[in-house]
């Protein structure tokens, strides 16, 4: 088969990153760039030896013949561009959070689902390499099986400076990270039935919470908790992007740890690996376990655009994650429990 054809609609921040994963999946090419601002797609194109460029996206669509979409917008217009893709039959593959609102995102699948063409998310967390060998040890029942487990993310860098946005953003951590972490929930250890979520604005000059705690009941019957946070704390910076887990199951434990450390424990002792991420020199070392990801996550969508596979997190699932961030919102208001 050849390469697939496709355009990049966005050159914010991260389309530099998506852009340069690319690269590293065979089988497709990106073939034309969108941004209303038309210098900052200029420079991605230029940087990449994309060859065409616009600042109208209908026009875009219209001249040039593509496989697909990749949308890297702002969530708020990802509505309106897979609209457009959906009508002229092409498959997106479109940036997290799907949309602002679950409602808006159950109707971007339908969109799609009625043109008859796929909408697969690209949520690369869970693509994370010791993400990734934290799930195949789950799997093996080394441990027998996961009854309670913790996630954390605090962060120590302040992102606000490569995405100013952030800081206006009425739903601010959960909305950006925290739907990051729902969805590794439920890769690795299942569906939840009820949480409870507390919210708090620490900094001043931000608009949404940027610390949550949530704590959730899952439908196999394990308690997970999650504890998030980018008010700018100290921590050490090598840490910075890194999910921390531990799992604690009936026969041993086992801790995804700082520094990509992957330790199991059972009757027979400790048994201690790292697995960092693949190093690429286009990738923000503060990010890299972050960055690295979006290769692997773009094979998966790829593999199954180009029908060599199945994609992980296609618009069903990703409406799944969709709707605990639904829920923990509607929990931090409240106050109360929320079933699903």
């Amino acid at each position: 088969m050849d390469d697939l054809r496709f355009a990049v609609l966005g050159a914010g921040f991260w389309a530099q990153f998506q852009v340069a994963a690319w690269q590293h999946v065979p089988g497709a090419v990106p073939v034309a760039i969108y941004n209303r601002t038309r210098g900052k797609a200029e420079a991605i194109a230029a940087r990449f030896g994309i060859p065409a460029v616009y600042d109208d996206a209908e026009a875009l669509l219209r001249t040039e013949a593509l496989d697909f979409v990749d949308i890297i917008t702002d969530n708020d217009s990802h509505g309106r561009f897979t609209a457009m893709a959906a009508a002229r039959h092409l498959p997106v593959i479109c940036q997290k959070p799907l949309a602002p609102t679950l409602t808006e995102a159950r109707a971007m699948a339908e969109t799609c689902r009625a043109a008859g063409v796929k909408l697969l998310v690209h949520e690369n967390w869970r693509w994370q390499q010791p993400i990734r060998e934290l799930k195949r040890v789950l799997d093996t029942a080394v441990i027998g099986r996961p009854v309670r487990a913790s996630l954390e993310i605090i962060t120590g860098v302040d992102d606000y400076v490569n995405q100013p946005f952030l800081k206006g953003l009425d739903r601010l951590l959960l909305a950006d990270t925290g739907i990051h972490v729902l969805d590794t929930l439920r890769f690795l250890f299942g569906e939840v039935s009820t949480l409870w979520c507390h919210n708090i604005r620490v900094q001043p000059d931000v608009k949404g919470e940027d610390m949550s705690t949530i704590l959730l009941r899952l439908r196999n019957g394990m308690s997970v908790s999650v504890r998030l946070g980018m008010a700018r704390v100290p921590v050490e910076r090598d840490f910075y992007v890194q999910t921390h887990v531990f799992v604690e199951g009936q026969q041993g434990s086992m801790e995804l740890a700082p520094d990509y450390w992957v330790r199991v424990t059972t009757a027979d002792g400790t048994v201690a690996r790292r697995h960092p991420p693949t190093r690429y020199g286009w990738a923000d070392p503060v990010y890299d376990v972050s960055m690295a990801s979006i290769v692997d996550c773009h094979a998966n969508l790829l593999a199954d655009l180009r029908g060599e596979g199945t994609a992980e997190t296609t618009a069903a699932d990703n409406l799944k994650s969709l709707e605990l961030l639904e829920a923990c919102y509607s929990s931090a208001a409240t106050g109360h429990l929320v079933a699903l």
